[in-house]
C-alpha cells in the first residue's frame, strides 16, 4: 500500500503518470469482479441454506482481492523494505487461515478501495499541475523560402518564423515580428487576464492565441522554453521533502516491528480467554494500524498548496521554501522592475511663461521620435496618446546619455540634461540659472527632468519617472496585516527617487545602495533574529537574492537568470502574489499539523478500541477509508487557495486601483536600522 503512496510522494514524469494510472485501472477492473464475488457471497448466504456456496465464493473473492496485497508485501520483504502492507497482509491471511474467507475478502476489498480513492483523489491535486506541462503543442506552421510549412514542434530551431493563427498554441517561445493578437498565458504568469501582444513583445511557448494572426521569430525551444523551465521547477518541487517528512521516512522502518509487538502482547493475554474473539481482536487491530492517513497528512497537503501557488504563476522550487515563508518578519525589495514598472513615464510638464503644454510636448517629441532611448520612447509615446501633430526633423543628433538636438520647422531644437543644455556656449545666464533652479526642485521630488530650447529659447521642462506598479501599495498594506514587521526597499537610485516611492510604500529605504550594501543590509537584519526574504526581478540582484532565508524573482517569465537565481519565480510582476504566498504557507502548515493529529489520533484511539474488543474488522477497514478520505479532503482545501486573487483580477479588468495619499515627508524614513 505505501506504494500507492509513493505515487504523492515522488514527483512524476508523465509517462510514468500514465504508466501508474493504467496500472490504477486495471486494479479497478480485478476490484470490481472481486467486489462482485464477495456479494454473491453474501447473498448466498442467505439463499442456500449450507455454508458451502457462500464459504466457497468467499474464498474466490479473498484469493482475488487479497493476494496483490500479499505479493506486494512479500516483493517488499525481499527487497528489504519494510512498509505498511505486511500489516494489511497479515490481517488479510489470519482471517483466511481461520475461515473468515468473507471477513478476509471484505478486508482485503475496502483496503484496495480505500488504495484507489487516496492514490486518484491525492493525486487530482497533482495531476492538476502535470496539466501544465501536457499543453506543449506538437505541430507548428514554419514560413521558408515564402512558404508555409507545417512542421514537428520538435525539429523547430532558434531564429525560425512561425505563423501562429487565432485558437493556435504558440509552439515556443519568440518575438512577435508582424501581427498584433492577445494571448492567454495563464499557464505561465497565472494572470487570469489575456495579454495584448504587439511586435517586439515577447511571447512563450503553450500560450494560447486568441484574436489576431502573428508571424514569431523562435528564440527559444523544447526544454529551454519558459513552459520547459516550468516542468522542470514543478517536478523539483515535489521531490523534495519538509523535515517532518523526512523524519516519518526514518523512523518509518520501526513502525510495523513496534506495531506487531503490540499487536503480539494484546494476543497473548486474550487468547487464553478466547481464541476466536482474540484473533477478531488482532485483525482489527492490523487493519487500523496502517497509518495510511498519517503517510497522507504531509505530502496531500504539500501537493495541494504548490498546485493553487502554481495556478497564480508561483513557482516554488523546494516545499521547504513553502514552509519556510510562514516564518518571514523581513523582506527586502528591490526598487526597478519589482515595486515600479523599471519603465519611465511622463508625469509633469512645466512650460516656461507664455508657452502653451502641447508646445513643449510637440518640440520635445518632434526630436525624441529618431531616438530610441527608454526616455525617447516615454516622451513620444504621450504625444503620440495626446494626439499631437508629431513635426518632421532634419539634421538630428544624438550625443549618448546626455541629450538629442534637430531641426524642426526651420527652427533648432535641443532636449536633453541640464548640465548638457547648460554647457552649451550659446546658452544665456539668466537660463542657465532658470535650469539649475528647476533642476534641483524636480530632483527633490524625485523626477527625472530633460529641457527643452528652441532657437535658444527655454521652452520649459518634461519629468519622468518610474511609476509604481498598481497593486504594490496594497500588498505592503497586505504584507504588514499578516504580520511583517519590516519591510525595506533598496535601490541604486538617488535619494530623492527612493524617498518618493518609499513615501508612496510607507516603508523604509536605502538609497544609492551598492551591491555589497544590499548583501550587508540583508545580513544585518538575519543578525537582528529576522526571518529576510529578498524580491528582484533577478537579472541584476541575483547576490542579493542569494543572502535571504528565501530568494523571490519577480517576472520570471522568459528570464533563466530570474528562474535559476531566486528560490521562488513569480513568473508575473502583480506584488499581490508575496502575501498570497505567505498566507499559503501558514494555511498549508495548519493542514498538515491537522492532519498529523488526525492520523495519530485515529491510529492511537481506535487500535486501543479494537484491542478491547469494540471493533470488528469489517468495521476497522471502513475506518480506515474514512480517515484517509478525511486527511485527502482536508487537504484539497488548499487548492482553492487564490481563487480571491482570481476573481479579483478578472473583476479589476484592466483597471487600475485607486491611487494612495502619500504621506508627509516626516514620515518617510531614510534610514534602515535593522
Amino acid at each position: 500500500m505505501a506504494k500507492a503512496h509513493d505515487h504523492v510522494r515522488e514527483g512524476l514524469h508523465l509517462d510514468q503518470l500514465e504508466s501508474k494510472t493504467g496500472q490504477s485501472n486495471r486494479y479497478v477492473y480485478a476490484t470490481l469482479v472481486g467486489g462482485v464475488l464477495l456479494i454473491c457471497s453474501f447473498i448466498a448466504t442467505f439463499v442456500y441454506e449450507s455454508p458451502e456456496q457462500a464459504g466457497l465464493l468467499g474464498a474466490l473473492a479473498a484469493l482475488l482481492l487479497g493476494t496483490p496485497l500479499v505479493v506486494v508485501a512479500i516483493k517488499d520483504l525481499m527487497h528489504g523494505h519494510m512498509h505498511m502492507n505486511e500489516l494489511v497482509a497479515l490481517a488479510v491471511l489470519a482471517a483466511f487461515a481461520i475461515g473468515e474467507y468473507q471477513e478476509s475478502a471484505a478486508i482485503a476489498f475496502l483496503m484496495i478501495i480505500s488504495v484507489l480513492i487516496e492514490n486518484r483523489t491525492a493525486l487530482g491535486a497533482q495531476k492538476s499541475v502535470e496539466e501544465l506541462v501536457r499543453i506543449t503543442p506538437t505541430r507548428a506552421h514554419r514560413l521558408a523560402d515564402g512558404r508555409e510549412e507545417e512542421v514537428d514542434a520538435r525539429e523547430l530551431h532558434p531564429g525560425d518564423l512561425v505563423r501562429v493563427r487565432p485558437g493556435d498554441n504558440i509552439p515556443a517561445d519568440g518575438t512577435v515580428r508582424t501581427g498584433e493578437s492577445t494571448v492567454n498565458q495563464a499557464t505561465i504568469t497565472g494572470e487570469s487576464l489575456p495579454a495584448d501582444k504587439h511586435v517586439g513583445d515577447e511571447v512563450y511557448s503553450g500560450t494560447i492565441n486568441l484574436t489576431g494572426v502573428m508571424d514569431i521569430e523562435v528564440s527559444r525551444v523544447a526544454q529551454d522554453t519558459t513552459l520547459g523551465r516550468v516542468k522542470e521547477l514543478i517536478l523539483q518541487a515535489e521531490s523534495t521533502r519538509i523535515p517532518i517528512m523526512r523524519m516519518i521516512d526514518r523512523y518509518a522502518v520501526w513502525y510495523t516491528p513496534t506495531v506487531l509487538m503490540i499487536v503480539f502482547i494484546v494476543w497473548f493475554f486474550t487468547f487464553s480467554s478466547g481464541g476466536y474473539d482474540s484473533w477478531e481482536r488482532i485483525i482489527s487491530m492490523l487493519v487500523i494500524a496502517c497509518p495510511c492517513a498519517l503517510i497522507l497528512a504531509t505530502p496531500t497537503a504539500m501537493v495541494a498548496g504548490l498546485s493553487s501557488a502554481t495556478r497564480l504563476g508561483v513557482y516554488v522550487k523546494d516545499v521547504v521554501d513553502l514552509e519556510a515563508a510562514r516564518n518571514l518578519t523581513a523582506i527586502v525589495f528591490d526598487k526597478t522592475g519589482t515595486l515600479t514598472t523599471g519603465e519611465l513615464e511622463v508625469t509633469m510638464l512645466r512650460p516656461a511663461e507664455g508657452v502653451e503644454g502641447a508646445d513643449l510636448l510637440r518640440a520635445a517629441a518632434s526630436v525624441e521620435q529618431n531616438s530610441r532611448h527608454p526616455v525617447a520612447r516615454a516622451v513620444t509615446t504621450v504625444a503620440q496618446r495626446a494626439n499631437l501633430a508629431i513635426g518632421t526633423t532634419s539634421g538630428f543628433e544624438e550625443v549618448s546619455g546626455r541629450g538629442v538636438s534637430g531641426q524642426v520647422e526651420g527652427q533648432q531644437v535641443h532636449v536633453g540634461r541640464a548640465d548638457w543644455i547648460t554647457s552649451q556656449s550659446w546658452i544665456a545666464p539668466d537660463q542657465a540659472k532658470a535650469i539649475g533652479s528647476a533642476q534641483s526642485s524636480s530632483e527633490a521630488d524625485g523626477l527625472s527632468v530633460l529641457f527643452v530650447m528652441r532657437d535658444r529659447k527655454l521652452l520649459g521642462w518634461v519629468g519622468l519617472a518610474d511609476n509604481t506598479r498598481p497593486q504594490a501599495a496594497a500588498a505592503m498594506d497586505r504584507l504588514r496585516d499578516l504580520g511583517l514587521k519590516r519591510l525595506i526597499i533598496v535601490t541604486g537610485d538617488r535619494e530623492s527617487v527612493a524617498r518618493r516611492v518609499a513615501g508612496q510604500m510607507r516603508t523604509d529605504f536605502l538609497a544609492e545602495g551598492l551591491p555589497h550594501e544590499k548583501l550587508e543590509l540583508v545580513d544585518e537584519l538575519k543578525g537582528n533574529g529576522h526571518r529576510v526574504a529578498v524580491v528582484g526581478d533577478g537579472v541584476n540582484d541575483a547576490p542579493a537574492l542569494k543572502a535571504g532565508d528565501i530568494s523571490i524573482a519577480m517576472g520570471a517569465a522568459g528570464s533563466d537568470v530570474a528562474i535559476h537565481s531566486a528560490s521562488i519565480a513569480l513568473m508575473n510582476n502583480n506584488l499581490d502574489r508575496i502575501p498570497f504566498l505567505i498566507d499559503l504557507s501558514r494555511r498549508t502548515s495548519r493542514v498538515v499539523k491537522q492532519n498529523m493529529v488526525i492520523g495519530v489520533g485515529f491510529i492511537s484511539g481506535f487500535m486501543t478500541l479494537a484491542a478491547l474488543g469494540w471493533i470488528s474488522p469489517i468495521a476497522a477497514a471502513l475506518l480506515h477509508v474514512v480517515s484517509g478520505l478525511i486527511v485527502i479532503f482536508n487537504s484539497a482545501r488548499l487548492v482553492r487557495s487564490g481563487e480571491d486573487i482570481e476573481h479579483a483580477e478578472a473583476g479589476r479588468g484592466t483597471a487600475a486601483p485607486p491611487a494612495r495619499p502619500q504621506p508627509p515627508p516626516e514620515a518617510q524614513v531614510a534610514t534602515v536600522p535593522a
